[in-house]
């Protein structure tokens, strides 16, 4: 199975049933999702904890008037089947959300890339 379509889906569910905090297996990938998340304000408060083999990545949703920002994800690209695109292709969320792109400079918002001018493949879409 795909692990970082596994990590969204576990964030989803985490916010549809109203958990303050969220615990996953740790992987630097996964790091730099949730970190991408926390610059565009859906998480706060990442943590790193335990060591080696146990290792897991902690972070906060955030919540407004007691609804979740994030309320559903869309994986743009799986492993059988990969998107890339172009900046000045990039194209803001349809609804209001963010899209995650795997960059040379690392994983960004769609807005980051477009500033920093960098493609790259397309992660998914979080509303």
């Amino acid at each position: 199975m795909d692990p970082i379509s596994d990590m969204l889906i576990q964030i989803k569910n985490a916010a549809r049933a109203k958990h303050e905090t969220v615990e996953l297996r740790y992987s630097k990938f996964k790091h730099e999702i949730v970190r991408a998340m926390e610059r565009s304000g859906l998480v706060k408060d990442i943590e790193r904890k335990g060591k080696r083999v146990k290792k897991t990545l902690a972070f906060t949703l955030v919540y407004r008037n007691e609804a979740p920002l994030i309320s559903d994800v869309q994986l743009l690209s799986r492993p059988s089947r990969r998107l890339y695109t172009p900046y000045a292709r990039l194209q803001k969320s349809r609804r209001g959300g963010v899209i995650l792109i795997s960059t040379p400079k690392g994983v960004l918002s769609s807005d980051e890339a477009r500033k920093n001018k960098v493609g790259g493949q397309l992660i998914a879409e979080i509303w």
